[in-house]
């Protein structure tokens, strides 16, 4: 995108799309200015083809929630699936439960969301709180260290490995899996120097899952992911279908992995960002559950969901065409002044911080996300415990992509409270 100032470029110049924004972390003022002048925006030329920009919080929940006119079955990203680059490479095209609409949608979500259920979530405070404490407990004081892999990551990683049931010693192949997932050129303007390799490692994720869902489907049920969907009846004939098997699978480690680890990290640049509200978490620990509300609003690890319009739809002052692609960014509408003042700041006891669009809304709503508040809450509440301060010592590194928010490093040390 251009770098003239944002307020002298004609809006038709303006492409949120561009992954650069992420990489430098300027988007906000090309949000502010579409959600003043343009909140439903059609942006004709992008890379990924013409796509409406839907930036304003009550617009974005107006889309969510209308999936009989707002389908989901072309896929979740700017991106169409599957990009013809792809197809050209030979790169796999893998299919998930959340790029479908009901009733397919509903009855797959509903064979493994008990996992994720208020009365399983219980079971899994006690582990998730162990962990969390072992982390903690190793990492140096007083000494630089990366937060995002010997905390963010290490923690999701855990995590995620107890969901699934999977071998606890490789754990971060499913960091590695999430994270190849994503990186693909059409979300991060960049080039996949080996699609080979990338296939194969895809591939070797895919094979991993099969050997578990077999081994699974021969054993009494339990409650890990993949047992739930081995015995599921609307679940158990995926294995029948390898892209769709690895899809879902690679839905449930991407949405494990980038809420909960990016939240984590943004989390504590935003409190070093706004030392006030660092000392108001000092003082006042019960505002913790809140706070972790407010710090998923502010981070927004999911930058956007895509959608295509059904029908011929009037959204906002834009008059929407059947056939359209529609894209809301959450991040915008997580920083929208009309629903949260101040939005740009991190405030941790802003009263309607749980208002926010980051989990999405209506039936594609975030299946995991009481999972990732009460592991955000569980480690706050270790951190408050052990830590006086994070304090971040250098600039944290990003991720030039337009689909995660990710953080790939932030240099922090480490204050112990005073004994």
């Amino acid at each position: 995108m251009s770098e003239a100032r944002v307020e002298d470029l004609d809006l038709a110049q303006i492409d949120v799309s561009d992954p650069q924004l992420y990489l430098n972390d300027n988007w906000g003022a090309y949000f502010a200015r579409l959600r003043a002048e343009a909140p439903v925006h059609f942006q004709e030329n992008s890379p990924t083809g013409p796509y409406w920009s839907v930036s304003a919080h009550a617009l974005i929940k107006e889309v969510d929630t209308n999936h009989q006119v707002f389908s989901s079955a072309d896929g979740i990203a700017i991106a169409d699936t599957p990009p013809e680059s792809a197809v050209a490479e030979g790169e796999i095209v893998i299919e998930n439960f959340i790029a479908m609409d009901p009733p397919d949608h509903d009855r797959q979500r509903a064979a493994v969301s008990p996992s994720v259920a208020p009365s399983n979530l219980a079971n899994f405070e006690p582990l998730i709180r162990e962990r969390v404490v072992d982390i903690l407990s190793h990492l140096p004081i007083n000494e630089t260290f990366d937060w995002v892999d010997r905390v963010s990551v290490e923690l999701t990683a855990r995590m995620l490995a107890t969901l699934f049931d999977f071998p606890y010693e490789d754990r971060r192949k499913l960091i590695y899996w999430s994270d190849i997932t994503t990186d693909t050129p059409e979300l991060t303007g960049g080039e996949i120097l080996d699609w080979e390799q990338r296939k194969a490692d895809l591939m070797e994720c895919a094979g991993t899952f099969m050997g578990l869902w077999q081994q699974r489907a021969s054993m009494p049920p339990k409650f890990d992911l993949i047992s739930m969907m081995a015995h599921g009846k609307d679940t158990q004939a995926m294995a029948e279908n390898p892209m769709l098997f690895l899809g879902n699978i690679l839905l449930l480690i991407v949405g494990g992995n980038d809420t909960t680890r990016n939240s984590i990290s943004g989390g504590v640049l935003a409190l070093n960002q706004f030392p006030d509200q660092y000392q108001l978490l000092m003082d006042r620990p019960e505002l913790i559950p809140n706070m972790v509300s407010e710090m998923i609003r502010w981070q927004t690890p999911v930058i956007h969901m895509r959608r295509r319009a059904l029908e011929d739809y009037r959204l906002g002052d834009a008059q929407i065409k059947k056939g359209d692609k529609v894209v809301m960014w959450y991040l915008s509408g997580n920083r929208d002044e009309s629903v949260f003042p101040d939005a740009d700041r991190l405030i941790i006891d802003r009263p309607n911080a749980r208002a926010h669009v980051a989990f999405g809304f209506g039936v594609h709503r975030c299946m995991g996300n009481r999972l990732a508040e009460m592991q955000l809450r569980v480690l706050w509440e270790e951190i408050h415990a052990r830590f006086e301060a994070i304090e971040v010592v250098g600039p944290a590194e990003r991720n030039p992509n337009n689909f995660i928010r990710g953080i790939k490093s932030l240099p922090v040390q480490l204050r112990p409270r005073a004994r």
